[in-house]
């Protein structure tokens, strides 16, 4: 029983060290890169004009008169 929980404590870190960096990493490449992959898509292409003119002719745009 002499120094079972240094033992325990060493086997506990290293794991939970494994679990936190996979996590990480499971996080950076199945969320963080395909959202910000997601915004480069759309602002490639993005014309705000378009957008304005589109909000305008819907109505959204309050300070914006209709034609």
């Amino acid at each position: 029983m002499r120094g079972l929980l240094a033992r325990r404590m060493k086997f506990h870190l290293i794991g939970a060290f494994v679990v936190s960096m996979g996590s990480a990493a499971l996080y950076k490449f199945g969320v963080a890169e395909p959202r910000k992959q997601a915004y480069a898509d759309f602002y490639r292409n993005y014309d705000p004009m378009k957008d304005f003119e589109a909000m305008k002719a819907a109505g959204v745009l309050e300070s914006a008169r209709v034609k």
